[in-house]
């Protein structure tokens, strides 16, 4: 009698048939206190614009820190949770310096050396539950900064868990419906890490008008979600995918600093946002890159392989180059330091 009374418990709560039918446990919805918008082609935050009062006022200068949420399924000495932890300490400073996004992806990036194994993604688009948390630690951590996440999905190393177009698409739509049932709002979504990439194994994610067809699946997934998918470094997007997103995602990693207004002005014909979220100079030219991004309207993020990305990954805040962040914290911050960045302290 009491395994029957068990059993038409469940059937009434309804959470037999969940796990009849293989789903995972769903976390709770997220309680976030930052929440990402774009208003006349300009960033807001809690409803407010970015930088107030200063040069960069609307735009989301960042960070790519893809191998934050790092692991290697072939390497399982390696620390993954004291990796993140590393990460997420930082984030307060790098806040402090004007960081106003991070770039992380669910299949992470090159880490130096060839072979990882690193996905969110299993072969038919389902995700991985444990690499979801660990993203969702990170995405948490950056909402009591008041800081976003540029999430994204596939990158050209690992695209090839995916074993079909079919899971690809599944695995995109998957993750589009994660962040909205998670309530994340300080997320918007990068389809594919240089969606012109050769390494990318599927068509779908290496073609304009497949990456276009993505992107398209990931509005009508979720309409809400602000979407876009980055080019190569060279700063040029195709027509398809720039109509098709949201706002524009560029590499400036081969751009010499003196061709990127170039690059940026042939970008202001779809009338959106333009977001750099990859640039490897450092030092004094990276500092003078993110100067001529500001002064052309374009938001600049800055990619420092060598630390970041590369094992031993290491995130010591503006520490990591002292030239570059001082810079980001002049362009961002008003002279007269009325305005500063609200950080919120962890509960």
């Amino acid at each position: 009698m009491r395994m029957v009374f068990c059993f038409g418990l469940l059937l009434t709560t309804g959470w037999f048939c969940s796990f009849a039918e293989g789903a995972m446990p769903q976390a709770s919805p997220a309680t976030c206190q930052t929440r990402v918008s774009i208003v006349d082609g300009k960033w807001y935050i809690n409803g407010e614009v970015t930088y107030p009062g200063t040069k960069a006022a609307g735009l989301l200068m960042n960070v790519r820190m893809v191998n934050a949420t790092f692991e290697d399924r072939r390497r399982p000495e390696f620390g993954v949770e004291a990796n993140t932890a590393a990460f997420m300490a930082g984030i307060p400073d790098y806040a402090a310096h004007g960081v106003r996004a991070f770039t992380l992806c669910l299949q992470g990036g090159m880490p130096g050396y060839e072979g990882a194994v690193n996905s969110a993604f299993a072969p038919d688009g389902s995700l991985r539950q444990d690499y979801l948390q660990r993203i969702r630690r990170v995405i948490e951590a950056c909402d009591r900064q008041g800081v976003v996440v540029i999430l994204g999905c596939y990158y050209q190393r690992q695209s090839g868990i995916l074993k079909d177009e079919n899971a690809v698409r599944t695995g995109l739509a998957n993750v589009v419906k994660w962040i909205r049932d998670s309530a994340l709002t300080n997320v918007v979504l990068e389809t594919a890490n240089e969606y012109p990439h050769k390494g990318f194994v599927h068509g779908v994610l290496r073609s304009p008008e497949g990456q276009a067809d993505l992107l398209r699946l990931a509005k009508q997934t979720w309409p809400q979600l602000l979407v876009s998918a980055s080019g190569y470094g060279d700063g040029k997007l195709h027509s398809p995918v720039a109509e098709a997103s949201d706002f524009l995602l560029i590499h400036f990693n081969g751009t010499p600093v003196e061709e990127i207004p170039v690059r940026i002005a042939a970008l202001r014909k779809f009338g959106k946002p333009i977001v750099c979220n990859e640039d490897d100079k450092t030092g004094r030219t990276a500092a003078r890159a993110a100067e001529i991004c500001v002064e052309n309207g374009a938001s600049w993020g800055l990619m420092l392989n060598q630390l970041n990305q590369y094992v031993p990954f290491t995130f010591h805040g503006a520490a990591d180059d002292p030239v570059v962040y001082a810079r980001l914290q002049e362009l961002t911050m008003p002279p007269d330091g009325a305005i500063q960045h609200q950080r919120r302290s962890q509960e």
